[in-house]
């Protein structure tokens, strides 16, 4: 037909409608693939428990339909006779979709971090946490968008180096500007990421103890064992040398006692086997030792040291109480008397005279 034979832009109108045809066709093969492997995937991701196929599920679900048409436009173009501008359009608009699909893939696993993320976070309870991962989520979105942003304008015959340049003098002159909080931000990030405290622990800044009580995108406070409320900055707090007694697997006591100088040696060395009846006999602690160690200006002094498995303050004052009154009735059963400062001023006479002080 002389009408199909007609050229138009180099090629037939036969051509061009084949082409379209073909693009059409395409299109379509490429959707139907991709819907079957939504649904495989999707079949996969919910039968087992590996988060990967999820996040493949779901960037086979975030591949857009206008992606699918301009690389299949792309491809079948290889066909036709265009011009070196028209070839040079037409690939530019293929790696400007693919640019952009790209945007949404990386969005994808970014947001697969973040659910997994905050999933761990809500498990620990840690609703500061899932609070900071949320915010710094927004910021990455906010930066892949801009970096693709910038991408395509490069492609697309933008010159952005200018654009950069003067992007970068007024983001150094904010980060100037803005250097301390954007500090405590992303001091806040390493602390949620690598958890040296959470909420409820007892910690110990410098001279500052207490329990934290909130952590913040800027700051993180601390209610101190007097009741008022620590105000940190989290690059300070990050910077500083923290003791978190919270994650004390056991707490080591170490306390002496002393006797009075007429004990006899026979039950000097029976009151360490004492001490270490008592201390066995109290639930969470383990035995480590107890010696006669010194002999002081006032007592025969005895070491003794143990660990409490349980890193509550309370439970551990609660058994060294408990070991002290059960040392005090040993004692008493064996007639033997605590030691307490005393002086003792001989005579001329003969006669001793001993007087309690210091």
């Amino acid at each position: 037909m002389p009408f199909l034979d007609t050229v138009i832009f180099g090629n037939s109108i036969r051509a061009w409608a084949l082409a379209v045809a073909a693009v059409v066709l395409l299109t379509l093969v490429l959707r139907f693939v991709q819907n079957l492997l939504q649904r495989r995937l999707d079949k996969i991701a919910s039968s087992t428990k590996n988060t990967i196929d999820d996040l493949i599920a779901d960037l086979a679900h975030r591949t857009k339909v206008w992606f699918l048409i301009v690389e299949a436009a792309y491809v079948v173009s290889i066909a036709l006779s265009l011009s070196a501008e028209t070839d040079r359009v037409l690939q530019t608009l293929a790696i400007l979709a693919l640019l952009i699909q790209g945007g949404y893939w990386m969005i994808g696993v970014l947001d697969y971090i973040i659910r997994t993320r905050l999933e761990q976070e809500r498990q620990e309870q840690d609703a500061v946490g899932t609070t900071t991962v949320s915010a710094m989520g927004y910021i990455a979105r906010v930066a892949i968008w801009v970096v693709v942003l910038l991408l395509v304008l490069q492609n697309a015959g933008v010159e952005v180096t200018a654009l950069i340049a003067s992007l970068g003098v007024g983001g150094v002159a904010v980060a100037l500007a803005l250097q301390n909080i954007l500090g405590d931000l992303f001091a806040s990030l390493a602390m949620v990421l690598d958890k040296p405290f959470v909420i409820g622990d007892f910690i110990i800044v410098n001279d500052y103890m207490g329990t934290v009580e909130q952590i913040g995108l800027k700051t993180t406070r601390v209610r101190s064992l007097s009741g008022e409320q620590i105000v940190f900055s989290n690059s300070d707090l990050l910077n500083s040398r923290v003791r978190n007694y919270k994650r004390m697997f056991e707490r080591r006591v170490l306390f002496s006692f002393g006797v009075t100088y007429d004990t006899t040696p026979d039950v000097l060395a029976q009151i360490g086997g004492w001490v270490r009846e008592i201390i066995e006999a109290q639930k969470d602690t383990r035995f480590d030792r107890a010696h006669f160690s010194t002999f002081g200006d006032s007592a025969l002094t005895f070491e003794v040291v143990y660990f409490v498995l349980n890193s509550d303050y309370n439970i551990y004052m609660d058994i060294q109480q408990e070991i002290n009154l059960e040392l005090m009735r040993r004692l008493a059963d064996a007639q033997v008397e605590f030691a307490f400062p005393t002086r003792t001023v001989y005579l001329e006479g003969g006669k001793a005279l001993t007087a309690s002080g210091s």
